[in-house]
């Protein structure tokens, strides 16, 4: 089967990316392919204040110089004084009043916005020991590189698509903000398919080192480094490689609307 072909020709998508083949990963809390062919074809988009602070935060801290071209901070204090009570920003005319400051961008409050810029400044400031030199470094320099860089290329004969949040000199760091314990994150790299990306992204650069940079968003914004071991990369290459195998079954096996799929199996 021409893989290439064939997802083109059921979703007119040229392309897979690793947002897209976690709803194909057997075992995955994701696992969908009725869900994986709607988020191909556009129709699955979700969107949550977490996604947008965290997309705003990025940007903030890699791109600067573009944030304000997607962005904008919403200035609600005199409607919010207008307005009075406990809480202004859960009445009708609040949200009347921010439906019309849509402006083709995506809004972002004041608190965000100063929040964002603490959790920068921590960042930019933050230090960890470098285990094989007794070196203290800044992680400052774990985002210096080209940022958002983009690819579209093949892993054998797949397509795939992604952009990267930092290409380093020898390696990829990945910016997450997380609401949970930075000890918790081992946990999520799993949960959410984190090392399905990271192999990906490694695999297209032909590159070994990948770290991801995460800071929680509640005070004190603390910061952690964590390097994806070979282990993880091999799960995520596992995952690849299954997500791709369900997508070709699917194409080939699945004559039927999408509506009619349904999940099975044994607990």
């Amino acid at each position: 089967m021409d893989f290439a072909k064939a997802i083109m020709d059921k979703t007119g998508k040229g392309h897979v990316s690793a947002s897209s083949l976690k709803y194909a990963i057997t075992g995955s809390k994701d696992f969908d392919m009725m869900a994986w062919e709607l988020n191909m074809k556009g129709e699955l988009r979700k969107t949550s204040k977490a996604f947008t602070f965290g997309g705003f935060f990025d940007s903030l801290l890699l791109t600067p110089e573009n944030t304000w071209d997607r962005y904008v901070v919403l200035q609600d204090d005199e409607i919010c004084s207008e307005i009075g009570g406990k809480n202004p920003r859960a009445t009708k005319k609040y949200k009347e009043w921010k439906a019309e400051q849509q402006t083709g961008k995506e809004l972002i409050t004041q608190v965000e916005h100063n929040v964002a810029k603490v959790m920068c400044r921590r960042l930019r400031n933050s230090e960890v020991i470098d285990y094989e030199t007794g070196e203290i470094v800044k992680l400052d320099r774990f985002i210096q590189g080209s940022a958002q860089e983009e690819f579209n290329t093949w892993i054998g004969d797949v397509p795939v698509r992604g952009f990267l949040d930092v290409l380093g000199d020898g390696f990829i760091t990945d910016v997450k903000t997380s609401s949970r314990s930075l000890s918790q994150f081992k946990w999520d790299v799993r949960d959410y398919n984190y090392d399905l990306q990271a192999w990906i992204y490694c695999e297209v650069y032909g590159i070994n080192d990948f770290y991801w940079l995460v800071q929680t968003k509640d005070k004190p914004y603390t910061c952690g480094l964590f390097k994806a071991t070979d282990e993880t990369l091999a799960s995520g290459e596992r995952k690849f490689y299954d997500a791709v195998g369900n997508i070709s079954e699917w194409l080939i096996e699945s004559p039927k609307d999408t509506s009619s799929f349904a999940v099975q199996g044994s607990i």
